[in-house]
């Protein structure tokens, strides 16, 4: 198709250049750091060379012809207007003001830790880690690949068992993926799970929400009461907290030898750190284990984002949820790293795969895994000896005061405390006199109370807490001398849970203790990554705009970092001002009621749709006395992999819709299956702008054609950063909509996570937004679905990000940042449409803010692959588009509107160079398998070889443009075997000697 560019009746038309401004009028005494042209790439003259290239003579023009009219929104967005950046910082840390840090003791699976400078600096805050996208094109990914690879290896050794994944979102997330886990090995066989009464009540709240969806049977009781008979079939897993969720160690070898015996899995949600002095899971009888890296250096963030992990047995390989990175080889014979078995991804899957899982907590792991090199096991262990040590010294100085630690077993870092006689209801005293010193305590409705300690715990902070239960008064007591009493009891010690095995006896744990040591591995490993600090990363359908500094800033402050999750509200007041305002700002946008920010990734936040969804027809048919029906989901042929899976996940039936030739919905076929489903439509997924690239003008009668069969519309919002301030889901006429805040709303990627996916919903769905058993969000409903992240408010942390970035933009400047979002695409796809086919376009013959080219022909013609296109791009200094989604054969080209002129046009450049490669091949110019294309990426070692025997040079391979000169960045490994991998499974750190041939 060709990309059309506005005509008028002379040759020569008269183009008038009146842009949309992002702010009118300003004083000379307004800031002078403004950020609305920080963050928007292009010019204004650039904007209007572009705009002249297409025939406009205004952003709003190119608008008109792009968007359909009887969606555009017919006023601006209430949002206030711009603020400048230092002005905005300095307002937010007044807001940060109203957070009170207090000394949490409340545990719970979250802890105070301390991140080491060396990492703090150069990692998570850092856009060179940062910035980075999904490693799905490995040769220029291989730190954090290596980073990752590190993570999983630790949690593999520390957990005693071989296989682990590259993380995934939170606890509690984790064990209900290991749920259904079970029931997958279990082949639908076994559809009864037991979790045990003293996990977290977090997990226990969140497998039931997920059980639901799912069919489980899940029965939450005593482990002494287990019956692996419980549900059809019998129990296909257990879930059992090690240490308990109040601290005690308990022995669950007999229990996973009596499971295995009736074919049940077992699961243990365990503390990392305590592994380093218990025995593992796997050494008595584990199946699966799962938890969270957070205090593995990463600050609690009042919930996160934090990297929880999941570990198994090799045989369980296909059906362990999430990433696993794997070793295989690159086309020199190098060792290289890659994703491993990808064909697990809900691309390929769709409703057949085995989670909805897309973003993980990437970053986080990478922070986790570095932390875990740079104090290695001897270090590890010295934490958990001190926290331990901390501990049993608490335990000596409450027995002096009378009280009574519960459970007769060993402790490591978590006790319960019952009050000592004539004493039993003061527990209010007690965490009342924890409060005046600024201390937080976890309180039991049985009056009990709960300590737990951490990395950062001292001897002060223990005197404060005997001061506590001493109701207010300093004991005296001297820590060293109950730490001496404790010794001389025999507390200190573990028994028969004392772990005896190695652990993290690879090189890379015992190398970088170090600051300089472990600054050199972060920049190494860094230095083999590209991100958005070397070059535009143009992937359709994942939004990699700017990431901006002042938007990072906040992230880190401990006003924001340093609260527990489940600490009073009156804690934390900062966060309710900016979640209200958030929330607030996400509804204008969004044209909806209300928002959740809970979900802390775009895949949640469909599932969390999908369940409001459905919750309100069971509602609606309970008024009227009877069984919903309402089960059927109709998804374009086009969606997103996760909105099958996630459809599957809340207990829907997926009937897929047809698309045209012109990439639309098939209206016909839409017609035909919402009238043949109408008793039993729950709703539709479709994504707008589509999958394709194009803004469908036909979406409004689609809302009302499910509405009219009494179905819901639910919108993803992956292409959000083409609606903004231009149109909105609830003009659109949908119902609900997630958004993904780490595309449209700035969170960066950090390769592979954190991201966040609230829901923004219609007045009819407000009543089912999530609640939490620990801490009811103020958006949860009357009728609230259960919670679907482990914490009330997902990963309030990194929603400081977004906040400030719509602060800083405004509402003016939000409506800009879209029109260049479009004005991008379709200058790209006018200068490439001479070159290749742009696969769609609208009626009028333009594009959203993405576009699609068609190589499907370059394969019979020359044999090209897309794999040969994208590898090739590498050489010039760029990431790949999104490679055969939607369409096979194709590329999908998004360039935010953060890249400027210079940087879209050395990227067409570079696709334009390509082109004329391969049409050499085809002509018979080049030769059809030593091309380089074929040979693609070309390393330096490849380029610094004395044996260099191709049919062309070295220049062409590795300098094809003039700009490259002057900045060139370098795959470290060639193109990698990932079949090999496959073949040769290996998710752990090799040996030593596998790395010295990629140096």
């Amino acid at each position: 198709m060709t990309i059309a560019t506005q005509s008028s009746s002379t040759s020569e038309p008269k183009v008038t250049i009146a842009h949309s401004a992002a702010g009118s009028t300003r004083s000379v005494l307004d800031f002078a750091d403004g950020f609305i042209d920080r963050h928007i790439g292009p010019s204004h003259d650039e904007i209007d060379a572009m705009l002249q290239t297409l025939g406009f003579d205004s952003l709003d023009a190119l608008s008109d012809a792009t968007v359909p009219s009887d969606i555009r929104l017919d006023r601006e967005l209430d949002i206030p207007s711009p603020r400048g950046e230092s002005e905005f910082l300095q307002a937010l840390k007044t807001i940060a003001g109203k957070n009170k840090v207090y000394r949490s003791c409340i545990g719970m699976g979250y802890h105070g830790t301390v991140t080491p400078p060396v990492i703090l600096r150069n990692v998570l805050e850092n856009p060179g880690w940062y910035t980075q996208y999904t490693p799905y094109q490995a040769e220029i990914a291989q730190g954090r690949l290596e980073a990752l690879l590190n993570f999983q290896t630790m949690v593999a050794d520390l957990t005693g068992l071989p296989l682990a994944g590259a993380s995934l979102l939170d606890e509690a997330t984790a064990a209900a993926e290991a749920m259904g886990m079970c029931i997958s090995i279990a082949r639908g066989k076994k559809t009864g799970f037991w979790a045990s009464d003293d996990c977290h009540p977090q997990t226990l709240a969140l497998l039931e929400t997920r059980a639901r969806g799912l069919g489980v049977d899940l029965k939450i009781g005593p482990i002494s009461e287990i019956d692996f008979n419980h549900g059809e079939g019998g129990l296909c897993g257990v879930l059992v907290q090690y240490p308990t969720t109040d601290g005690r160690i308990k022995d669950y070898s007999d229990l996973a030898k009596k499971a295995k015996e009736a074919g049940c899995l077992t699961v243990a949600a365990a503390d990392l750190l305590s592994l380093t002095v218990i025995t593992p899971p796997g050494e008595w009888g584990a199946d699966v284990c799962v938890g969270s890296a957070q205090r593995f250096g990463v600050p609690m963030g009042l919930g996160g984002p934090h990297a929880a992990f999941i570990s198994t047995h090799e045989e369980h390989a296909r059906k362990l949820p999430g990433r696993i990175i794997g070793v295989s080889k690159d086309a020199q014979g190098n060792m290289a790293l890659r994703m491993a078995i990808q064909t697990r991804e809900q691309h390929i899957k769709r409703d057949k795969a085995t989670s909805n899982i897309c973003t993980a907590q990437a970053l986080l792991a990478i922070i986790s895994s570095f932390y875990g090199a740079y104090h290695g096991p001897h270090g590890l262990k010295r934490i958990a000896d001190r926290t331990h040590a901390y501990t049993c010294a608490l335990v000596k100085g409450l027995e002096r005061l009378g009280h009574t630690t519960l459970g007769d077993g060993p402790i490591f870092d978590t006790i319960r405390i019952r009050l000592g006689k004539g004493r039993a209801h003061a527990s209010r005293q007690v965490a009342d006199a924890a409060r005046e010193r600024q201390i937080n305590l976890r309180e039991y409705a049985d009056g009990t109370l709960g300590v737990t300690l951490d990395e950062t715990a001292d001897r002060a902070l223990v005197a404060d807490l005997l001061a506590c239960f001493n109701f207010g008064h300093y004991t005296g007591f001297h820590i060293d001398d109950l730490l001496a009493e404790a010794e001389r009891d025999g507390i200190l010690k573990f028994g028969s849970f004392e772990r005896t095995s190695d652990y993290m006896t690879h090189p890379v744990f015992n190398t970088y203790h170090s600051e300089t040591e472990m600054l050199r591995y972060i920049f190494k490993l860094m230095g083999r990554d590209l991100s958005l600090a070397h070059s535009m990363i143009p992937l359709g359908s994942c939004t990699m705009k700017l990431n901006a500094t002042s938007e990072m800033i906040p992230v880190t402050w401990p006003e924001f970092g340093s609260i527990h999750p489940f600490a009073p509200d009156t804690q934390w007041r900062g966060y309710t001002h900016m979640f209200r305002e958030l929330e607030r700002w996400l509804s204008e946008i969004t044209g909806f009621e209300a928002v959740s920010l809970q979900p802390n990734a775009g895949a949640q936040g469909e599932y969390a749709g999908l369940l409001v969804i459905r919750a309100y027809h069971e509602h609606n048919a309970r008024q009227e006395g009877k069984e919903n029906q309402r089960d059927v989901c109709l998804i374009p042929t086009s969606a997103h992999g996760t909105n099958p899976a996630s459809a599957v996940m809340a207990g829907m039936q997926v009937v897929p819709v047809k698309c045209d030739d012109r990439g639309n919905i098939d209206m016909a076929d839409l017609k035909d299956k919402a009238t043949k489903h109408a008793e039993k439509l729950s709703c539709l997924m479709v994504t707008y702008p589509s999958t394709h690239g194009v803004f469908e003008s036909t979406i409004r009668e689609v809302c009302d054609l499910i509405h009219s069969h009494g179905g819901q519309v639910y919108m993803d919002g992956a292409n959000m950063n083409a609606q903004v301030g231009l149109t909105s889901p609830g003009k659109c006429g949908a119902d609900v909509c997630h958004l993904n805040l780490h595309k449209t709303f700035c969170i960066p990627h950090g390769g592979g996570g954190p991201g966040m996916g609230p829901i923004g919903v219609a007045p009819q769905l407000v009543p089912f937004l999530p609640t939490h058993p620990v801490e009811r969000p103020d958006t949860a409903g009357e009728f609230a679905i259960g919670p679907i992240s482990a914490a009330p408010y997902g990963s309030p942390s990194i929603l400081t990000i977004s906040y400030v970035y719509i602060a800083m933009m405004g509402a003016a400047g939000l409506k800009k940042a879209t029109q260049v979002a479009i004005l991008n695409a379709n200058y790209m796809a006018k200068r490439l449409s001479e070159h290749y086919d742009i696969l769609y376009t609208d009626k009028n013959g333009y594009v959203a803010h993405e576009f699609i080219i068609d190589c499907r022909g370059f394969e019979k013609d020359a044999g090209v692959r897309i794999d040969d296109i994208a590898k090739r791009l590498m050489d010039f200094g760029f990431h790949g588009p999104t490679m055969s989604w939607p369409v096979p054969g194709t590329l999908m080209i998004e360039p935010t509107e953060s890249e400027s002129k210079p940087e879209l046009d050395r990227f067409c450049d570079a696709m334009i160079a390509i082109r004329a490669e391969i049409d050499a091949i085809a002509r018979g110019e080049m030769d059809a398998e030593d091309n380089p294309l074929r040979n693609a990426p070309h390393t330096v070692h490849v380029i610094g070889s004395d044996d260099w025997n191709h049919p062309y040079t070295r220049e062409q391979a590795a300098w094809p443009m003039a700009w490259l000169r002057d900045a060139k960045f370098w795959p470290s490994v060639g193109r990698i075997d990932n079949a090999w991998g496959d073949r040769n499974l290996v998710c752990s750190c090799p040996p030593m000697s596998e790395y010295c041939g990629t140096e």
